[in-house]
């Protein structure tokens, strides 16, 4: 099986992790997640993925908790190391390689991020998971997961979400809405579709990089997106 894209960045929320919790892990989840990656690393692709924190903190109104911005982002960069520790773990355990690369440094559990030796542990058939998003305040995971997709040369983001793909309107709350099977960004800016933030989704746009946005929690999934099934949306220029 030859797959179309020897490289991809996996962007997972924090929230996927709960599964129908509402707080921290289910591991069903994770181990399902787990199984789906490694069903890549056997066909040969090479896998990094970045996380959000949601289900651990997420960031929240400065006027009801007394936390500034730039302090809560930082939060909720250290829950996504804690994710990204959780997905390792489940990695691991069934026998796959990895490596936790972290924006800020705390060198006892994961390696500070360096981009060639992220490119390096990939060439080597490591997953790479990148914690911490950017490292700065005031960016998103959406973004950090944009900007490490870019330095590491990856072929697409998968962008990993609750429903199957990019719709007219929100598909859980309106039953008309339409699924769109491929749609270039400038129509997604055009039609108003929030596919990511503005800032990474201005980062794909602007170096050509492709985002498919499919159903993480279907079994099978990622590797269909990976081996080149029409399955989700794919954004291109």
């Amino acid at each position: 099986m030859v797959p179309k894209y020897k490289r991809i960045l996996l962007k997972l929320s924090g929230e996927s992790l709960m599964g129908n919790k509402n707080f921290g892990f289910d591991n069903d989840v994770i181990a399902q997640y787990a199984a789906d990656i490694k069903q890549l690393t056997e066909i040969g692709v090479e896998v990094a993925i970045v996380i959000g924190g949601g289900n651990i903190y997420r960031g929240m109104n400065e006027a009801e908790t007394g936390i500034e911005r730039a302090h809560g982002d930082y939060m909720g960069m250290l829950a996504t190391v804690i994710n990204g520790m959780a997905l390792q773990a489940g990695l691991e355990k069934i026998g796959v390689f990895t490596r936790l690369l972290s924006a800020i440094k705390m060198e006892q559990i994961a390696e500070p991020y360096i981009r060639r030796r992220a490119i390096r542990h990939l060439e080597k058939g490591r997953v790479v998971i990148f914690g911490a998003g950017t490292g700065n305040p005031y960016f998103t995971t959406d973004t950090a997961g944009s900007l490490r997709a870019i330095e590491i040369n990856a072929s697409v983001i998968l962008k990993g979400t609750r429903v199957d793909g990019i719709y007219s309107a929100d598909p859980e709350i309106d039953p008309a809405a339409t699924k769109f099977n491929k749609i270039t960004f400038a129509e997604c800016i055009s039609k108003n579709l929030r596919v990511m933030d503005m800032t990474a989704f201005t980062l794909c746009m602007e170096n050509n990089l492709p985002i498919v946005v499919f159903d993480m929690n279907r079994t099978g999934n990622l590797r269909r997106v990976v081996t080149g099934e029409k399955v989700g949306t794919l954004v291109t220029g």
